[in-house]
């Protein structure tokens, strides 16, 4: 089913584009646009450990959506029971641990991207009105063609999701790989948007640790301390680099809170 006839089931729901910031989310946006998709709600949720590049984007991107008649980019966080703001870099220096990625677990992403964006489309009345009316939300993924792996994974997920018809337009509709989406978000004007990463993600690679440490060192001493506040804790790994410390390999920073 082409994105345009699904757009139009029963003819009340709503597009939502789960935007992460990075190259794929971004050409969803501008393939949208392209096709004459209509965009309702475009959705970032912020971990408060996104780097620096990726912030400066989400206000690039901001510009370039209302010059082209679509919606800014709706920003939603994690909040405690309490109601207060509670960042994944929060909730590792209390607990004294890692980033669950780190120990091969994905409850990070769950929780503080995920979650958020769940829970706001829960209270948007919009969405509500929608599922009031026995209809499905259209939500818009952006795994990329070269994504095969993660998008069957994702969608044998999602599909079970009767609240919303999970679309993943990159490979769906267009079959766009990274080499693709590149090109059209450069054609679009737009500069490319960097990797969307948390600055203390265990998934980065060396030479994007050494970059850290080098443009953004503060940043860097942040990550650091998060991982001296779990070191007493770990059994399972060795660190933010799971097999190696940071600090052993890239250097010590000064200052940060004690271990626990």
């Amino acid at each position: 089913m082409g994105l345009k006839n699904i757009w139009r089931i029963g003819g009340k729901s709503i597009n939502i584009v789960s935007f992460g910031g990075g190259t794929n989310s971004a050409a969803v946006l501008v393939g949208l646009h392209k096709h004459s998709i209509p965009v309702d709600l475009i959705l970032f949720a912020d971990t408060g450990g996104e780097q620096p590049h990726t912030y400066q984007f989400i206000r690039t991107m901001d510009d370039w959506l209302v010059a082209h008649g679509m919606p800014q980019i709706t920003v939603v966080e994690k909040y405690d029971r309490s109601g207060h703001r509670l960042t994944l870099e929060m909730e590792c220096l209390r607990s004294c641990t890692l980033p669950s990625i780190a120990y091969g677990h994905k409850r990070c992403s769950q929780k503080h991207k995920i979650g958020p964006q769940e829970k706001f489309c829960n209270h948007y009345p919009p969405c509500r009105e929608v599922w009031a009316q026995g209809e499905t939300i259209i939500r818009f993924i952006g795994y990329d063609a070269g994504e095969m792996r993660r998008y069957e994974h994702s969608k044998k997920f999602n599909d079970t999701d009767k609240k919303y018809i999970n679309r993943y337009p990159l490979i769906e509709d267009w079959g766009w790989d990274r080499s693709d989406c590149v090109r059209e978000i450069l054609a679009a004007g737009l500069p490319l948007p960097g990797k969307s990463s948390c600055f203390f993600c265990p998934s980065m690679k060396q030479p994007e640790i050494l970059a850290l440490k080098e443009h953004y060192p503060d940043l860097y001493q942040r990550a650091i301390a998060m991982e001296d506040k779990a070191m007493p804790h770990l059994t399972s790994v060795k660190g933010l680099g799971r097999s190696y410390a940071w600090r052993e390999r890239f250097g010590a920073a000064d200052g940060g809170p004690g271990p626990c």
